[in-house]
């Protein structure tokens, strides 16, 4: 019959939400380009640009999901699925790769400068051998044992607590008597899934206000140091990570409360697992490197 589908590849309608994705991204980029440089209505370009992004968002995944629903994602397209994910998360692999090179290059190659009551000055010529150190002269860092210690055993009990719901779900583990404290939430007492979900979202939830705590707290300035300056791009990329990823994971826990996960086709669920343990590890190595190692030697602030 002509027409009649014979393979298992999914192939797409005419859609307008990768025309619109283009043009809400231009904007978006435009308007902070131009509050960046001061430029009159900025802002609100910026803000035009994000309200466009996140409607396309919104429409896009949207559409995904009635055709998840409507059986297009064959075991093949689930496949493809899971290969663009992995490339996903190898281009953000990369994109870390490079604040960690820039640490790396001001820690090992450092400017001579120094900190005094504050403001940061650039050491005389005479005195760069001296001056020249990692983290630079007169900086009190972070101490690494305390708030980042302890947001580092909340990420990893968070990358469990989304293996207990990923490993649930693919048992089947659902329902179960509502009572206590997660029947006030809906969550039967055998829900894995839900279980596990909730407490991943309260651990990351939990992770980002810290890490605000941190930053109003720090004892360096983002701008006019080399120090400041890599430290808050490389942690502050990996707080908005964390927060795209607990929206991610939130938007998860309500499609599981309408029962729109099961065991064997769940990739919107193990995506968001997935790109959560890139995060755990990416972490990890902040953690080593610029907390620990970054700040060895310096004096620690408030200690």
């Amino acid at each position: 019959m002509a027409g009649a589908k014979n393979h298992e590849y999914h192939i797409l309608p005419p859609s307008p939400w990768p025309l619109l994705s283009s043009f809400a991204a231009l904007v978006l980029a435009s308007g902070g380009i131009m509050y960046m440089h001061e430029a009159v209505g900025g802002g609100w370009v910026f803000l035009m640009g994000l309200a466009g992004v996140l409607a396309c968002m919104y429409g896009w995944w949207h559409q995904v999901l009635r055709e998840a629903h409507a059986g297009d994602h064959t075991p093949v397209v689930q496949l493809h699925f899971r290969y663009g994910m992995i490339l996903f998360i190898a281009s953000e692999v990369m994109f870390f790769v490079g604040w960690f090179w820039a640490f790396f290059d001001f820690s090992l190659f450092p400017t001579a400068m120094q900190v005094v009551d504050g403001q940061v000055e650039r050491a005389a010529e005479g005195a760069a051998a001296i001056a020249a150190q990692w983290p630079p002269k007169g900086l009190e860092v972070i101490n690494a044992f305390e708030l980042p210690l302890l947001n580092t055993l909340i990420l990893l009990c968070s990358g469990t607590t989304v293996t207990w719901a990923h490993h649930a779900l693919i048992h089947d583990q659902r329902g179960g008597e509502k009572r206590g404290f997660w029947g006030l939430l809906g969550v039967g007492d055998r829900d894995g899934v839900l279980k596990g979900l909730w407490l991943t979202v309260v651990l990351g939830l939990l992770f980002s206000s810290i890490q605000a705590y941190e930053y109003m707290h720090a004892p360096f300035p983002f701008k006019g140091i080399n120090y400041g300056a890599a430290f808050f791009m490389a942690t502050g990329f990996h707080g908005f990570h964390v927060l795209v990823g607990t929206i991610f994971l939130i938007v998860n826990l309500i499609r599981a409360y309408k029962g729109a996960f099961t065991p064997k086709q769940h990739f919107g669920f193990e995506a968001a697992a997935w790109y959560w343990h890139f995060v755990d590890v990416v972490w990890l190595f902040l953690f080593v490197t610029v907390y620990v190692w970054g700040g060895w030697g310096a004096p620690v602030h408030g200690g």
